[in-house]
């Protein structure tokens, strides 16, 4: 059962969290209608869809990604807050041991990790594609893609010189097929090629087709002509965020599709992937380490507290940025990179978890 006190606690830490993230949302969005604002009216992008399609969306995907470091500052201040106001003090001298103070904390902890889990792995996916459709739509640069070039399963090589996402059209598409032994078997080649949406069709345009067969070549030439794939354009010219739009499994075999065709930003992806359940499991590690640096009363009141608070957030975003980097750069294990910093942060918990109780 929880007490009067537990419930004070929980209601405390959850109000502070949600009004700060309210205030945050709320500057980011005012910045964000500043620089945005021309290209919405140059692009006439409809005021319903603006705030349904894109700042309901806009504060989900960025509220919940940094929601673990507003925590860490929500809990920092009103416990800072309460320890200022010699709340905590009477708590601890009535024979209340620290980690049963810290009990309704890890309460309001779970309940906004499960709520970021959630988020991250039902909600968000849908919604940050709905987010990203609008900003393709009303101000986002086109995408241009140049020298693509990929092995595709089957020993099949791919290679165009351009594609404009405007006009969604491939210039310069080239398809090879290679036989076990490296011998060419098959060539498709056309100065345009598009895919018809939603489709494995695509419409090649001037194409020339060579079949290699051992009694003599094949060759087929046509102005236009209509062709099956089993891939689309969205699997060679994607932007790298459209990760972001993808369920779990979905983006399970995106990667392996991706790793299939030997794409270099396989890494990325799967930081993606982890770090949908390892940044609401720092919630835990960012509350205990605020509990026991704002749970004392501290001469330079409140600042010292906030001070100390923000020095630990930089910290931990500078280890996730090294450790992402690594990853990338380096070839570390992308799973390993992402848990890190949690599990570098677990040890400095424990440090000042202890350094409190004593």
């Amino acid at each position: 059962m929880l007490s009067i006190l537990d419930k004070y606690i929980i209601r405390k830490f959850l109000t502070t969290f949600f009004f700060m993230l309210g205030v945050i949302m709320l500057l980011s969005m005012v910045f964000d209608i500043s620089e945005r604002l021309g290209e919405f009216i140059d692009n006439q992008a409809p005021m319903v869809d603006i705030f349904s399609q894109y700042y309901v969306n806009f504060i989900l995907y960025y509220g919940n990604t940094y929601s673990s470091m507003i925590i860490f500052l929500a809990v920092i201040w009103f416990t800072a807050k309460m320890a200022q106001d010699t709340e905590i003090i009477p708590i601890l001298n009535s024979g209340r041991p620290f980690n049963r103070f810290l009990r309704p904390y890890m309460i309001a902890a779970t309940i906004l990790t499960v709520i970021s889990l959630i988020l991250n792995h039902l909600i968000l996916p849908s919604s940050n594609k709905a987010r990203l459709d609008f900003e393709e739509a009303y101000y986002r640069v086109a995408h241009h893609v140049e020298d693509y070039h990929a092995e595709f399963p089957g020993n099949r090589v791919l290679y165009f010189s351009s594609f404009q996402a405007t006009d969604s059209v491939i210039n310069d598409f080239v398809l090879e097929k290679w036989t076990a032994d490296n011998k060419l078997s098959y060539i498709l080649k056309s100065r345009y090629a598009k895919n018809v949406s939603g489709t494995n069709k695509w419409i090649l345009t001037d194409y020339f087709e060579r079949k290699c067969r051992e009694d003599g070549d094949e060759i087929i030439e046509g102005k236009e002509g209509e062709f099956t794939f089993d891939f689309k354009v969205d699997d060679m010219a994607a932007r790298e965020n459209i990760v972001e739009a993808m369920n779990y499994s979905e983006l399970k075999d995106f990667i392996r599709r991706e790793r299939e065709k030997g794409s270099p930003n396989i890494t990325k992806y799967e930081i993606e992937l982890y770090q949908r359940t390892s940044l609401p499991f720092a919630t835990y590690v960012l509350t205990i380490i605020g509990v026991s640096v704002a749970s004392r009363k501290k001469r330079g009141g409140i600042g010292v507290n906030i001070a100390i608070g923000l020095g630990l957030v930089f910290v931990y975003i500078f280890a996730m940025r090294i450790m992402a980097v690594s990853a990338v750069n380096v070839g570390f294990p992308t799973i390993i990179a992402v848990w890190v910093p949690n599990l570098l942060f677990c040890i400095v918990a424990y440090l000042l978890y202890k350094r409190a109780v004593r």
